[in-house]
């Protein structure tokens, strides 16, 4: 059996992005068997240098790692969780310790009889850090276990984390870079390029991406598929493509504003990425990395915050393109016969 398997790869873009994050253009790579992507993210790159270009903002960068400890009564549970908070600079210090980038951010603590569970949050510099907090959570259970006798341990990852699954407290509180990728666009470049009208792509996205997703029970979740794209980017970056599933979380809000042109918003809670750890020493990882001016050893920037403001805006091309192309009864299969299904009779 091989050791390696190939998926195709294309080149897409370029696609420009504004703000203080980032403020220049990228072609972005694409690894997908759903060749159609490559089209959808190209015409909504379009949009972007048609426009004034999608906005990138940043709102929050955190890893979480979340312990379970137990004991005999809840007294005792009770005691840690009034006495942690005034722990926080020992905690601190202890997490510095384990590493050169992480630090620890905050705590949440929530009890369920005699388990009490703690979620710390992390900085990790331009790591995505999944290793460095389970480090750094390891020593932390090893002093508060070292200072409360009673309690004993259970596990160093109790799901309230949350790694790898869909769950309310990512949507609320958020693991990774949270950011925000927004464009507006006149109406007459919505008829141009995607084929439409802003009233009609605000009106899907309402019935579509909003009410459906209420109906289907979604968590904290309304969109057409970001999956599609952080996949997509995940594997020739070299990221945990698992990440995907609390990546996937995350709302499309539009708004027709008084000019008739077309608010577009991609808001994504939990992106998971890093530009330095395991997977990037690939050599392909490494080029594309640079390619994406990700690569930079200064101390002023932080690759992974860059890279998540690549991807967000790669997730906005292809959300717009895609509720666009709903917009037009028949386009999304014609377009899938089209570039995918050549040879295929249907």
């Amino acid at each position: 059996m091989n050791e390696h398997i190939s998926i195709p790869v294309k080149e897409v873009g370029p696609i420009k992005i504004v703000g203080n994050l980032l403020n220049d253009e990228f072609i972005v790579p694409l690894a997908t068997y759903e060749t159609p992507l490559w089209s959808s993210v190209n015409r909504g790159a379009r949009l972007s240098r048609h426009s004034d270009g999608i906005k990138v903002s940043l709102i929050d960068d955190k890893m979480t790692r979340s312990i379970i400890l137990e004991s005999d009564n809840i007294e005792d549970i009770l005691k840690v969780k009034n006495e942690l908070n005034f722990r926080k600079k020992e905690l601190d210090q202890i997490v510095g310790n384990t590493s050169n980038y992480a630090k620890l951010k905050t705590f949440n603590i929530q009890i369920v009889g005699n388990l009490l569970y703690i979620r710390f949050e992390f900085e990790t510099g331009e790591a995505s850090g999944h290793n460095m907090v389970t480090k750094a959570s390891d020593l932390l259970i090893s002093r508060i276990l070292n200072n409360y006798k009673n309690l004993h341990y259970v596990s160093v990852s109790g799901n309230l984390c949350t790694d790898k699954k869909v769950s309310c407290i990512n949507g609320i509180l958020g693991r990774g870079k949270n950011v925000i990728a927004e464009i507006n666009i006149s109406e007459s470049l919505c008829k141009e390029i995607l084929k439409t009208t802003p009233k009609k792509i605000n009106e899907l996205n309402i019935k579509k991406n909003l009410i459906g997703s209420i109906l289907s029970g979604s968590i904290r979740s309304a969109n057409a598929h970001y999956a599609n794209i952080l996949l997509a980017m995940y594997l020739p970056l070299g990221q945990d493509a698992a990440n995907i599933i609390e990546g996937s979380q995350g709302i499309t809000y539009t708004k027709v504003k008084d000019d008739g042109s077309l608010y577009f918003s991609v808001n994504c809670p939990n992106i998971i990425v890093g530009t330095i750890g395991n997977g990037k020493e690939h050599i392909f990882v490494e080029e594309y990395l640079k390619k994406l001016k990700c690569f930079e050893k200064k101390d002023n920037i932080n690759n992974s915050q860059k890279l998540a403001g690549i991807i967000a805006s790669t997730i906005l091309c292809s959300e717009i393109s895609l509720l666009a192309a709903l917009t037009n009864q028949g386009e999304l299969m014609k377009a899938h016969e089209l570039l995918e299904r050549k040879f295929i009779n249907l």
